[in-house]
């Protein structure tokens, strides 16, 4: 019974947000929240403070995605209203006219690239407006850039996933090293595949063939030096790789490398002249150069923006202990009187900065009107009300579902369907990896839940403990596709309303095939 009550709610959400008349994400998500909370008094009993304190958590952890989604909507609609999108447009287009091309350099090197940066869901916030914008279709658009955005989760935000999912576990920094290496080759080979069934999603196979020497050479020159140095690093693996396919991906479009000639360059076509595709870039560029500052350690700023060294405290009797750090962090203590903690890291969180820090920047650099302000701000805060309703929901049943410990609904669903698989366990580890994702929107935070039943598991069944968590790590991104949150965040930013559950029947698709081809890889090169 408690398996069924724990996977139930879940069930029910995916067929409401599929079924044929389906229902929108920020009424389905808020309800499957309520039923959850009523099972947990019901049924298993817990504490009721406890479960209120841990509601109020998930309202709090809200504030992270909506900020990003508010800070990437307004983002991109400065870059509609200074002019920059239509001026990318053409630079692209004398880049190369050919959408495969187009798809491979924005869709996939780029957003690998950020994802190495930042992750938060970042990639496709700021690639599919950009991809929309030259045409392509705002749902195919959503489902392209979530199955893209697998390939280099597990080494996305320099690595975080890897080192700190991870970390809990007490590992040597040799296994660290070796789970990495796994990782990296497992995905390596699934680059192979799931970058072009991508594809298909948004263009006709026979456009696919005819141009798959190009989109081979964007793969490779990513994937290449991403598991060469997920070989001798676990921080980098995605970022430098991201910046080093990406570069060569826009020098093999230029030059025409693997592309159907159908797609000739128009000869009277506008030039874009330099200073005004550096002036129109400028943004995209400010925003990657302050994610990397701001992410990379060694620079000594992510320090600064993530210091827990208290400022100012002060309480609230009865709700919560309030704690404003030298970073500007806000930490939520003892909620309701319980243990229950929660923060909201507001510098840090690529939300000011980078998204409303470019902003302010640019709205000064383009001399805007006040009047075009005012209309991207209004604009913004309107497109951003139905997804807050939606994360609310989705944040606090996952939080209400993790409650209990190791009697919690999450890890009764792990738990069993391990004792299911027994020994088999290699065929299913990634799927619970997937599972994690889904359930909290992070490959980080599918590591940290599941990474100790993963490794307890391989201790009783024998199997290799750095392979079972590399399985893990790759599952918690390949979830990535499905995650209701990265889903909710992509459609907010295209505008696009009730498209849930049909992205999720898309993408369900090549997150099972990416299972199945890390399994295959972890028999042939570590079994």
């Amino acid at each position: 019974m408690a398996l069924f009550l724990s996977i139930f709610p879940i069930v029910l959400l995916i067929w409401l947000m599929v079924k044929k008349n389906s229902m929108p994400s920020y009424v389905a998500l808020p309800l499957i929240a309520v039923l959850i909370y009523v099972i947990k008094i019901a049924y298993f009993n817990d504490d009721f403070m406890l479960l209120n304190a841990t509601a109020a958590s998930g309202l709090v952890s809200t504030l992270t995605p909506i900020t990003v989604i508010f800070g990437a909507i307004m983002f991109n609609r400065m870059m509609e209203t200074t002019g920059c999108i239509d001026v990318i447009q053409k630079w692209l287009a004398n880049i190369s006219p050919n959408p495969v091309a187009q798809l491979m350099i924005i869709g996939w090197a780029f957003a690998f690239m950020i994802e190495g940066a930042s992750g938060f869901g970042t990639p496709a916030a700021i690639a599919a407006p950009i991809l929309m914008s030259l045409g392509f279709n705002p749902l195919k658009v959503a489902v392209f850039t979530l199955v893209m955005n697998s390939v280099p989760v597990s080494f996305g935000a320099v690595g975080t996933p890897t080192w700190f999912g991870f970390a809990p576990l007490d590992l040597s920094h040799e296994s660290i090293m070796e789970i990495g290496r796994q990782t990296g080759i497992m995905h390596f080979f699934a680059g192979f595949i799931v970058p072009v069934i991508g594809l298909s999603f948004i263009v006709p196979w026979a456009q696919i063939k005819k141009n798959i020497g190009f989109v081979y050479i964007s793969i490779l020159s990513c994937t290449i030096p991403y598991v060469a140095l997920a070989m001798v690093n676990e921080e980098f693996p995605s970022l430098v790789a991201g910046a080093i396919g990406l570069t060569i991906s826009v020098f093999a479009a230029n030059q025409g490398w693997g592309l159907s000639k159908e797609y000739a360059k128009d000869p009277n076509a506008e030039k874009v002249p330099f200073i005004q595709a550096a002036k129109a870039l400028a943004p995209l560029g400010m925003l990657i150069g302050m994610l990397v500052v701001t992410r990379i350690k060694q620079l000594g700023l992510k320090g600064l923006l993530t210091s827990a060294e208290p400022w100012f405290s002060f309480s609230l009797p009865g709700l919560s202990d309030i704690t404003v750090t030298q970073s500007l962090t806000i930490v939520f203590a003892n909620i309701f009187g319980t243990d229950v903690a929660e923060k909201y890291q507001t510098l840090y969180v690529p939300a000011w900065i980078p998204f409303v820090f470019t902003v302010w920047i640019c709205i000064a650099l383009y001399k805007t009107k006040f009047d075009d302000v005012w209309k991207f701000y209004v604009g913004t805060f309107n497109q951003t009300k139905k997804p807050l309703l939606a994360l609310m929901g989705a944040l606090i049943m996952v939080k209400l579902m993790m409650v209990g410990g190791d009697n919690s609904m999450v890890k009764i669903i792990g738990k069993e369907f391990a004792a299911m698989a027994g020994e088999h366990w290699i065929y299913f580890s990634p799927y619970l990896g997937a599972i994690g994702a889904f359930f909290s929107g992070s490959n980080t935070v599918s590591n940290l839940t599941f990474g100790p039943i993963q490794q307890q598991i391989a201790v009783d069944t024998g199997l290799s403990v750095t392979l079972i968590l590399a399985l893990q790590s790759v599952g918690g991104a390949m979830g990535n596709m499905v995650c209701i949150n990265n889903i909710i965040a992509v459609c907010s930013v295209l505008g696009v309303d009730k498209a849930e559950g049909a992205i999720i029947k898309k993408t369900a698709i090549p997150m099972f095939i990416y299972g199945i081809i890390a399994v295959v890889i972890a028999m042939i090169f570590f079994m």
